[in-house]
């Protein structure tokens, strides 16, 4: 890896999966939202509801390893840098060869879950539309920005070595700021929908500013950013489990064994602040709604709870 013609090879690919995905997007909001009349659609069998909430579950949980993996990556390399054992950085490259498959994978779930959401309820869609055209074109750009950033990242890995390695680890924080903006992007959209803030009581919109920040987005952010390291960390952890399994030499054993136990020390430090974090999001939302906080903790949702406790 690292070859000119191997990163421009695999920008080139990249960039045109990345644009294929956001033409789609695009046709579904600007070509095929406008022509839908009906408020809601239908699905057969299952409700549209469970329909989008599968579609979605998936796409968060291929974006929570996409985002989570490369902050502790970067974090091993640094390690690596700054000690100059060769075994961290080996490890960083692990870590991050596992990102290729799991961010076209969100990228297709994200046009799927896109699609559910527009052609199920298309009138809730052309509301939040509204609200929000604003930051589409921020969020489209930061979707090519980490595209581009993260086959820099792992195409130009060995290329970057010796005086470039700071620079290199440079493209990984970049690559993580990226990340993290577009979260903040969609969990604008999502806490929005349950605590709706910068609009009037008929649903007008007064301050973007506001709707952006309402009274879930930061504490969601923290969440999610915690919950995304611990999660990334237990997958990676159970990647290292299968290859130690079909390793054929005692030295791969001892290097994914070694990946292992990062990979659950990382998820492991993670999940200790997770509940901390869960209990401001929790505080917040029985600050804004006990309705909805009752509802969600002691209504039909409630087994839900028990299950995570």
């Amino acid at each position: 890896m690292g070859a000119p013609g191997e990163v421009r090879r695999h920008l080139l690919v990249s960039l045109g999966k990345v644009g294929l995905l956001l033409g789609l997007a695009a046709i579904l909001v600007l070509a095929v939202l406008p022509r839908l009349r009906a408020p809601y659609g239908a699905t057969p069998l299952v409700e549209p509801r469970t329909v989008v909430w599968l579609v979605m579950e998936l796409h968060l949980m291929f974006a929570a390893f996409v985002l989570g993996v490369p902050i502790f990556a970067m974090i091993v390399e640094i390690v690596g840098a700054a000690t100059g054992d060769e075994r961290y950085d080996r490890l960083a490259f692990e870590f991050t060869r596992l990102l290729a498959l799991a961010f076209t994978a969100t990228a297709v779930l994200g046009v799927l879950g896109l699609a559910a959401l527009v052609l199920l309820y298309p009138r809730f869609m052309t509301y939040l539309g509204g609200i929000f055209r604003p930051t589409f074109l921020p969020y489209a750009a930061l979707i090519v920005l980490d595209a581009l950033l993260l086959v820099i990242y792992y195409t130009a890995w060995d290329a970057m070595r010796g005086r470039l390695k700071w620079l290199h680890i440079g493209v990984g924080a970049l690559l993580n700021l990226a990340g993290t903006a577009l979260m903040c992007i969609a969990n604008a959209w999502a806490t929005f929908m349950m605590s709706p803030a910068g609009v009037t009581e008929q649903g007008a919109l007064v301050s973007l500013s506001q709707a952006i920040q309402n009274p879930l987005w930061w504490p969601i952010n923290v969440h999610r950013i915690i919950a995304n390291v611990a999660f990334g960390g237990a997958i990676a952890a159970a990647y290292a489990a299968i290859r130690f399994l079909s390793a054929r030499s005692d030295e791969e054993r001892a290097h994914y064994d070694w990946m292992g136990y990062v990979g659950n020390f990382v998820a492991m430090w993670a999940l200790i602040p997770l509940p901390f974090a869960g209990y401001w999001l929790g505080k917040e939302i029985y600050a804004f709604s006990a309705q909805m906080g009752t509802s969600l903790m002691g209504g039909a949702f409630s087994w839900l709870f028990i299950i995570q406790a």
